[in-house]
């Protein structure tokens, strides 16, 4: 059992996509391990990959300063190299290897006592192994899809919403001026929580979600319904994972070496190439991508951030390991690694927001 006197040097790292948000945690992790415990940090480079490859570098205030409205990560980050399914080529194939050891064993090489991982579900699986083997490690949430279970509210996802309503915004007086029907396509994988939000907040008439596939002639109908009472346009906005009642999800491409190897996408083209022939409206598409991704995190998620910092480096220095650190309104609560990468947390169909959307007429095509 580790014990507090025990930790000296942490190690943090950033792992998956980008977010808006990765800084101000950094930067936090980095303030509360020095000020309030006296505690060395080591930043890990380029994720999983730095631990694989012994590429680290210590980190001091100086180090965090002025990186709090910063977007990405000044670490780095990759949602490839997972330790426990290393890619390499050998003879011109491409294998999986198990590299954890390896990890561990460069872990001891710099004197790092416990871990910090900054992830979505496929990092903070990878934090839940190292657990197993028993490395003490503290999960922090980090998604623009807001998917991750057992927390209120992952960082990232306030600016994300924020991205996609702007876009909205931009995207009625384009559609107004030309009668035209605007599709927007938002990620979210497999969970509609951007597509839900930013919707609402911009104002769309049709909102479509993963959970709740969709009749296509039901849109049409909401569509043609606007345009006979003098409203010539319209703006839907798409999760990436929205599919039609007995359809099949839109993949961009498969990417081998990842946790999750379908890279969702196109859903957005799909459905406007239908939405024009039925309503016999020009119909134009957006698909917002990796914009979503970048820019500074808003006030809120750099609240939230540096919050979630600040609690990772008390649940280590407690011995609240195995967990991540999660929103649960009005605290921030050290939970089960296991809760927070069993089931990934949907939209609830029959819940206050989606029936709030259906009262002030948005359509989910149900």
């Amino acid at each position: 059992m580790w014990m507090q006197g025990q930790i000296k040097r942490i190690g943090v790292l950033t792992g998956g996509g980008d977010c808006p948000g990765l800084n101000a945690v950094i930067r936090a992790v980095v303030k509360t391990a020095i000020r309030r415990y006296d505690l060395e940090v080591v930043g890990i480079i380029d994720g999983f990959y730095g631990l694989v490859n012994d590429v680290m570098e210590p980190l001091t205030e100086s180090s965090v300063s002025g990186i709090l409205h910063r977007g990405g990560t000044i670490l780095g980050t990759t949602n490839r190299d997972n330790p426990f399914r290393y890619a390499v080529e050998k003879d011109g194939k491409l294998t999986f290897e198990d590299r954890s050891e390896q990890c561990i064993a460069n872990m001891k090489k710099r004197g790092i006592d416990a871990l910090v991982i900054i992830g979505g579900d496929g990092s903070l699986s990878i934090a839940l192994e190292f657990h197993k083997k028993g490395i003490p490690v503290v999960g922090v949430p980090k998604t623009i899809d807001n998917d991750l279970s057992a927390t209120d509210v992952t960082f990232g996802f306030d600016s994300a919403v924020t991205t996609a309503t702007e876009a909205i915004d931009k995207l009625h007086t384009t559609a107004e001026s030309h009668h035209r029907i605007m599709i927007l396509e938002v990620m979210g994988r497999y969970a509609g929580w951007i597509a839900l939000y930013s919707g609402l907040a911009g104002g769309a008439d049709v909102i479509l979600i993963p959970e709740i596939p969709f009749d296509l002639g039901k849109v049409c109908e909401h569509i043609r319904a606007r345009a006979e009472r003098g409203r010539k346009f319209s703006i839907v906005v798409i999760a990436e994972g929205a599919k039609e009642i007995g359809g099949e999800l839109v993949v961009q491409k498969l990417v081998a070496q990842s946790h999750d190897p379908v890279r969702l996408g196109g859903i957005g083209h799909v459905v406007a190439q239908k939405l024009e022939m039925c309503t016999g409206m020009e119909t134009r598409v957006t698909v917002l991508g990796h914009v979503q991704r970048g820019g500074s995190p808003t006030a809120e998620d750099r609240i939230l951030s540096t919050r979630y910092g600040s609690a990772a480096i008390d649940a280590i220095m407690s011995g609240q390991f195995g967990k991540m650190v999660a929103l649960r309104t009005p605290k921030i609560l050290p939970v089960p690694l296991e809760e927070a990468v069993g089931t990934a947390k949907q939209v609830k169909t029959e819940g206050q927001i989606v029936q709030a959307a259906k009262s002030v007429g948005i359509s989910f095509g149900d």
